[in-house]
């Protein structure tokens, strides 16, 4: 390893201890199993991938069902463009129509259409079951909590303080 000296201004990196890299591997091991069940699931029972369950989801909780495409893309965590892509195969389904923004010309919401509505919850039972087999089930109550406080304390460092953060879904 390459590391420049502490006069040159440059740090010595802070390497993951033996313990600190069994759970980093552990926690990439198990969100990459669990990702992969629940696209197999949805796959499999709905014709659907998770990304498009979840852009479901988030309109159907949606006012009127219907969200502008770039506040989509920002809880989607996705790309403006990747969710252009999502939509227009959602659009072809049936189960997602685009319409102008009432009150910016140059935007569009996206709308789930009654189709969108039913498929979504016909899929809904099978998804939250697949979710409680892979993680609750498998967790005693104080281990849940324990895991949305450390869940929540992670996504609270995350999250951007600055608005104009180059983040992909703002692209």
């Amino acid at each position: 390893m390459n590391t420049a000296s502490a006069a040159g201004g440059e740090r010595e990196p802070r390497w993951l201890t033996d313990d600190e890299q069994r759970v980093w591997r552990a926690y990439l091991h198990a969100t990459t199993l669990f990702d992969d069940h629940l696209d197999r699931q949805l796959q499999r029972d709905a014709r659907m991938p998770h990304i498009y369950y979840g852009l479901l989801v988030q309109l159907s909780q949606a006012p009127r069902r219907r969200k502008r495409m770039t506040e989509l893309a920002i809880d989607a965590k996705i790309t403006r463009s990747r969710l252009s892509h999502a939509v227009a195969r959602l659009e072809k389904k049936g189960w997602v129509r685009r319409e102008d923004c009432p009150t910016d010309k140059r935007g569009q919401n996206a709308v789930l259409t009654d189709e969108g509505f039913a498929v979504l919850k016909q899929a809904a039972p099978g998804h939250v079951e697949a979710v409680r087999q892979a993680m609750f089930d498998r967790l005693t109550p104080e281990q849940v909590r324990q895991l949305g406080e450390i869940m929540r304390i992670v996504a609270e460092g995350l999250q951007p303080q600055d608005p104009a953060a180059d983040l992909p879904w703002l692209r």
